[in-house]
């Protein structure tokens, strides 16, 4: 069966009608085969405003919902997920180009973050405060803050939808959705689903709570710009967050920006070499390095250099690279041809700096239009040049280093950084890493790759943009507006020392 004929399949199952598919102007094409497989009925900017004000409508009638009766449309979203798992993991494999284990490990992430929002429409709590004023008492309560506008990138083309949205719902938001225009299908996929979910729930949940715009920039300008839009949450790269922040700012609307990551690991005197060859050759080339949480450079220390670096070169040299559905390959493709030529110029800057390369070259697969390649490693005299730059593809850059707290100093010199970690067994370097002058990163681990992010955990805000907080933790904060009450139990109006009012 071709590509086409089972992404048809997929989305037919799921409830998704043909001609959303099938006679649009925006062209997907698989990175599997480079082929075209749909073309997706796009949104007008006319009708992406149409849509947010009817997004807000759902958001005043939803926001009087009490929050556990939202938390039960939530629940049932998780449960349609399990259902629709296989197909839609199936479906992110040929649309993304991941292997499907990590494509079922996305939809997973779904499921996981409904659960977590079930239990949270239960915890939304304030604080009761402590007043000056005596026959008085002071607390905070928290409210829906309005139409919540998700902007979401290739590389996890549905779990960013659903750890905004999960959230989002059971704190009383709609949501606007506007899905890359690389991976349009699998949006069509999820917004299917929920509606399954909401039609389970009833009447409760209005018209137009969870809605889908489906385009290019001038889409998601038309989502940032609204002024009935108070969060927006883009995922992408950095020079997508400074396009978006300032145009946020200017109306004081609300940002979550997680963003690029040129994510860094040390590898210690004392570390599990083991355990770190296992978490760095997971972290530099799952999902062929196009994660944000992607391990970039790796710092090593020279007394353990000569014996881990050529075990990692073995690594890379034997793992298998392919087509994910017609082999158990390890290694996808990367999304098109624009990431292959980057990858290619990174690589190149990177020798000519002195770089050593080992790896890096394309796999034919027979398809001119697919664009696989081999995880490249490149040993760098220093840290210099291209390696301060983020490359959305599997290029790995090794260090040597002699002191942790000038490793340290480097690790933190790159702009973006999401993601980090330090493989030792001296609690003390351990530590060192954690603390105040350590990772400068929003995540920082100890013995575990810089990739996966669990959804106990919030996640996004990265240095550079410090831009909230989405999925786990407390996140759910960014999702509110907060309100500090005072209520007044005695028979006084207090007033400032030596004031009277006499009426």
């Amino acid at each position: 069966m071709s590509l086409e004929s089972e992404m048809q399949d997929i989305l037919g199952r799921l409830g998704v009608q043909a001609d959303a598919y099938s006679s649009g102007t925006l062209k997907v094409s698989s990175p599997l085969t480079g082929k075209e497989i749909a073309s997706v009925a796009e949104t007008r900017p006319r009708q992406s405003a149409e849509k947010i004000e009817a997004a807000h409508t759902a958001f005043k009638a939803w926001r009087s919902v009490p929050a556990p009766r939202r938390g039960e449309l939530v629940r049932l979203l998780g449960e349609e997920l399990r259902v629709a798992k296989e197909d839609i993991g199936k479906l992110v494999t040929i649309e993304a180009g991941k292997i499907p284990a990590e494509g079922f490990g996305e939809v997973q992430e779904m499921i996981d973050i409904c659960d977590f929002a079930v239990g949270l429409s239960r915890q939304l709590y304030g604080l009761t405060i402590t007043t000056e004023r005596a026959g008085h008492r002071m607390m905070e309560t928290w409210h829906p803050l309005g139409v919540v506008g998700v902007i979401s990138a290739f590389n996890f083309p549905v779990a960013v939808w659903s750890w905004n949205a999960a959230l989002a719902l059971v704190c009383g938001d709609s949501v606007v959705w506007k899905p890359s225009e690389k991976t349009p299908l699998t949006a069509l996929a999820c917004q299917a689903v929920f509606e399954r979910a909401a039609k389970r729930f009833g009447p409760d949940a209005p018209a137009d709570l969870s809605v889908l715009i489906i385009g290019d920039r001038s889409i998601g300008e038309v989502l940032v710009d609204h002024p009935k839009v108070p969060l927006v949450s883009a995922t992408g790269s950095t020079d997508m967050g400074r396009a978006v922040a300032p145009r946020l700012a200017k109306r004081f609307a609300r940002s979550i920006l997680e963003l690029g990551g040129n994510n860094a690991g040390i590898v210690c005197p004392s570390a599990d070499l083991e355990m770190t060859l296992r978490a760095v050759a997971f972290g530099a080339i799952g999902t062929a390095g196009q994660r944000c949480t992607t391990t970039r450079r790796l710092f090593v220390h020279h007394s353990v250099y000569d014996q881990f670096v050529p075990r990692l070169k073995s690594v890379y040299a034997r793992v298998s690279v392919g087509n994910p559905l017609t082999e158990n390959h390890l290694v996808g493709p990367l999304i098109d041809k624009n990431a292959y030529e980057k990858m290619q110029m990174a690589m190149e800057e990177a020798v000519a700096d002195g770089g050593l390369l080992t790896g890096g070259a394309r796999v034919d697969t027979g398809d001119e239009n697919a664009y696989y390649v081999r995880p490249a490693l490149v040993e760098m005299p220093e840290q210099r040049g291209i390696v301060f730059e983020e490359t959305f593809a599997p290029i790995l850059y090794i260090i040597r280093y002699s002191n942790l707290d000038s490793v340290i100093n480097a690790h933190n010199a790159v702009g973006a950084g999401l993601s980090s970690t330090i493989f030792t067994t001296d609690i003390r370097e351990a530590e060192h890493f954690l603390s105040v002058t350590g990772s400068d990163c929003g995540i920082a681990n100890v013995n575990i790759g810089t990739s996966g992010a669990e959804i106990g955990g919030a996640f996004g805000g990265e240095k550079e943009t410090g831009g909230g907080r989405e999925s786990g933790s407390d996140a759910w904060k960014c999702y509110m507006r907060r309100a500090t009450n005072t209520i007044n139990y005695s028979r006084d109006l207090p007033l400032a020392q030596g004031v009277s009012f006499d009426i």
